[in-house]
Formats: C-alpha cells, structure tokens, sequence
C-alpha cells in the first residue's frame, strides 16, 4: 500500500482552546487528539501530517502555531509541519506572521472564507492582497477554503500573487453530488459548469494547488467511490500530477465517512492511474510542496 501524507488533519483540545464554531456542530463538540488520530488512520499507512488550523479565538492564533511547532519536533507522532491561522488585511497580521519566517514547521496560513463575516470578494481587498503577497516574500503558502460560487475571486487573487504557492481546500468545497448530476445547482452552494469552469481556470495558475480533501463530508448514505469520482477527476485533469494532494480532513471527514473509508475511496478511483501519479498524489507532492524531505 503506497504511503500518505495528509496535508489537512485537524486535532482540538476544548480544554486547551476555543472554537466558537463548535457550537453550531453538535457532532464534533468533543475533543480530538493525537492518539485518536493515530487510531483511527492506524491501517491507511499515514507516513507523515500536515496540521491544519481549526478557527480558534485571534487572541489563541500564537498559542495555536506554538502547539504546532512543539509536536512537529516529536518524534512520537507523524505531525512535520503546519498551516496557522490568521487574517490577511487586518491590522497587526505581518507583526503576527513575521515572527514564524524561519520556524520550519510553520507552513503557510489559512483564513476559512466561507463564513458569514467573510463578505464575498473579500479575499481581493488591497491590503488582503497585499499581505497575500508578503507571505510569498516569507516563503509561506496561503490556503484557499472558500465558497464554491466564487472560486473565480480565487483565479483573481491567485494571479495578483503569483509568487505566493496557493493550496485550494476541498476540490473547491465542491459538492459531490452537483458534480456528478445527481443534484440541482442550489442558489446557495454551486452549479456543476461554473464549478468545473472555475476548477480549470484555477488550474492553469501554476502557483495553485489543488487538496484532495472534504467532498467526503458532504455525501449522503448508500455513496461510493463513483459518488466522488467525477469531482477527484475533474481537479486532477485541471491541475495535472505534479499540483495535487491528499487532505484527510479528519475529524469533519467523519460527517460523511471514517478517515479510513476516505482513504479507501480515493485509492479505488485512482487506481487506473499509473503507480507513479499515485505516489505523487498521495505522498510525493506534498513532501516537495511543504518542504517535508
């Protein structure tokens, strides 16, 4: 079974930090912890992991990179490395992201766009771009996890950044059953040509990213492999072998389907696909992207 490495695992402690946004998911108010991880990814053969920020309070942003950082440098896990959260255009971000420039372990930022204080075109303000801009200076990546009807703000911001590695969440936070025409275009997520129109528009940045990750949330009982297929397709047509990787997205994964059944699905849809893509997509992109080696 050829390795991952899973760029988007989550992992809270509710005793160590808040996430207000927890109180709107009952399913996963509890905490979620290393050893659970490992139990729960034990036969997926999980080589190394990418944390992901999980939207804590502003005032737990440090704390958050410093929890990072400390279990990186274990060597009683597989965590290699992070994505902090924080906000680009705000006051004080460049005087909260300098300090990490040269903390290794420190990856790139992400700023979850999909929420209601997130207006749409937020992301293409002036001083949001601008301090998109800087993290490309400090060498770090900014994660895109935004609604699926304006992916086309992200082609904008993505070309108005081009020395910035931009990793898009999610297929776009693409709705499976869209994709595959199972399902109408409802005015609140996305139609099924816009999406694809925007996917490939996306993927012919070559500073862009596409994460294979959190489509699986979204399914409905009785899915397969086939329910997915057409959205994992679609984004490694557009962006190519070389710009793809896999995110577990453990815990939020569990909506729709244990980490392990994820696993499982999106090897059963690549598995016509040479052993090299493979290899690259689960593992070899993400060790040469986030400077894993």
């Amino acid at each position: 079974m050829l390795p991952i490495v899973d760029t988007h695992q989550h992992l809270w402690d509710i005793d160590q930090f808040s996430l207000p946004w927890l109180a709107d998911v009952e399913a996963l108010r509890r905490n979620y912890l290393m050893s659970d991880y490992l139990q729960t990814s034990a036969h997926s053969n999980v080589a190394k992991t990418v944390y992901m920020e999980v939207d804590v309070t502003p005032e737990q942003q440090t704390a958050e990179a410093e929890f990072v950082i400390e279990m990186s440098g274990r060597d009683d896990n597989p965590m290699a490395g992070g994505v902090i959260g924080g906000y680009p255009g705000r006051p004080g971000f460049r005087q909260y992201i300098e300090p990490f420039k040269d903390a290794a372990p420190i990856k790139g930022i992400r700023q979850v766009l999909h929420v209601p204080t997130a207006a749409p075109g937020h992301c293409l303000t002036v001083d949001f771009v601008r301090d998109v801009q800087y993290l490309g200076e400090l060498g770090k990546s900014f994660d895109l996890c935004m609604r699926p009807s304006e992916l086309a703000d992200a082609v904008a911001l993505v070309k108005q950044c081009p020395d910035t590695l931009f990793i898009l969440d999610h297929c776009g936070n693409a709705d499976p059953s869209i994709v595959n025409g199972a399902a109408a275009h409802d005015a609140d997520s996305h139609g099924k040509a816009q999406w694809e129109g925007d996917i490939g528009a996306l993927g012919q940045c070559e500073n862009a990213v596409c994460k294979i990750s959190g489509i699986i949330a979204r399914v409905t009982e009785g899915w397969t492999a086939d329910t997915l297929a057409p959205t994992v397709n679609h984004c490694l047509a557009s962006f190519g072998p070389d710009r793809v990787v896999f995110g577990g997205d453990w815990p939020v994964c569990s909506l729709g389907a244990s980490f392990g059944e994820w696993a499982r699905a999106l090897r059963e849809i690549v598995t016509g696909r040479s052993e090299q893509e493979q290899a690259q997509l689960l593992a070899g992109n993400a060790e040469r992207l986030y400077g894993l080696d």
